[in-house]
Formats: structure tokens, sequence, C-alpha cells
């Protein structure tokens, strides 16, 4: 029987070291691997380059790893709630890699189906486009887009098994699904673990294969990131 089960987010996370590169899933704070994010601050790595759609708020989420200065690198789509993060990267303290959000998605989807590279319209014209390749499709230009190269891919489910198979609940599904096998190896944290067959089949998002580790969370806060509400009328 598959089982990748691990012990914790401390035995997950054991061996990721300083100057790595890892994608963690998420967006604001919905869906974030909690549980890894606090065992890197504790673990103290740095010069981290991290991949994620934002970098959470400042006390919350990858805002943790930005306050004691372990990323070295930010590729995201934008800064989002993060007062810290827009101080560092408008103050040179860290390197900041902006990309349209559909080209982030698009980047990770491809590194985990093992496509080194596509052409997207997105971004010609602009900062983003400079250096790189340009081709016309159709009478339109394009530019050429790398997929991501990452050590970890690091996600948080909802539901998942002994042999990795993960399913998302709601919008947590977000970048958490493409970042899924996206790196060499994947560490899943899910917010349930049940046994193999437990899990209906026409519901698992990412099978198992896309999964090397895989553990039970625990705490979850499940913060909003920005909470609206309408005045009593």
């Amino acid at each position: 029987m598959i089982d990748k089960r691990v012990k914790n987010a401390q035995e997950a996370v054991k061996d990721i070291e300083n100057g790595m590169t890892i994608m963690l899933g998420g967006f604001g704070l919905c869906g974030i691997p909690e549980n890894c994010i606090s065992e890197l601050v504790k673990k103290n790595v740095n010069n981290l380059t991290c991949i994620s759609n934002n970098a959470g708020v400042d006390d919350f989420g990858l805002g943790l790893l930005l306050q004691k200065k372990q990323i070295k690198k930010m590729v995201s789509s934008y800064v989002g709630e993060n007062a810290e993060f827009e101080r560092q990267m408008l103050s040179g303290e860290l390197e900041v890699e902006l990309t349209p959000q559909g080209t982030l998605a698009e980047k990770c989807r491809a590194a985990q189906a093992g496509i080194p590279a596509f052409y997207t319209p997105a971004g010609f014209g602009t900062e983003v486009a400079e250096g790189k390749e340009v081709k016309d499709f159709n009478g339109k230009p394009h530019i050429l887009e790398h997929a991501y190269n990452a050590e970890f891919s690091i996600v948080k489910a909802w539901k998942g098994d002994h042999a990795g198979n993960l399913i998302f609940k709601g919008s947590a599904r977000n970048f958490n699904f493409p970042m899924a096998g996206a790196g060499k190896i994947t560490i899943a944290e899910v917010e349930e673990l049940v046994e193999p067959g437990r899990l209906d089949p026409n519901e698992i998002h990412i099978p198992g294969i896309m999964v090397q580790r895989i553990f039970q969370g625990e705490n979850y806060e499940k913060r909003i990131e920005q909470r609206t509400v309408r005045k009593r009328e």
C-alpha cells in the first residue's frame, strides 16, 4: 500500500535549506499552508525565493517570513495587504518579480505538466516583456514565458488520504491546484487525513502521484484578509 504520510510539518520541511526556491499555494489568506510556513519560520531558513500569488499580511502567512527577512526574492502577482512587503520592495531590501496573475498560474501549471515554456500575449509592451523573446501568432505579439523551476511545492488541502490524493474546498483550490506537482517535491498539509478508499474518486482534484509528502495539520486560524460588512439599516 502506498503511504506518503509524514508525522508533522517539522518532518515535512526538514530538508528545505537556505537559498532554495519554493512554491506556496493560497490566495490572500485563503488556503495557505499555515503549518509549513510556521515551521519554516522556526527553522530559520533564509535567502528563500518564494513563488506565491501574494505574501499574506504583516503578521500571518508569508508575512511572518518577511518579518524575519528570510525571503530574498518574492515572485508574485501583487503586493496585497502586506505593508512590510511593500516597504521591503520599495527600499530595495527585497527582490520582487511581479507577474500577471494568469501568467503566474500558467507558469505553475506548465511546470506541473512538464511543459518547459509557452507563449502568452499578457505583458507585451510592458516591463514584463523586457528581455523576452517575442513571436507573432495570428497577427498578435506573444512573449515567451518559462515554467517555474522550484525544489518544493507546498500546498494546503481540505482532505487527503495516505496515498496523497487531495480534495480542495471552495476557493481554497486557487493556486494550490496548479502548484501541486509543479515542484520537484510536493508537500501537502490537510485538514483531514483519511485512509485509502475513503475519498470518492470522482471528487479528487489532485491524484497522489503528484504528492510526495502529506500530513494532517492543526490549529488552522483561517483568517479573513479584509472583512467587509454592510451597515445595519
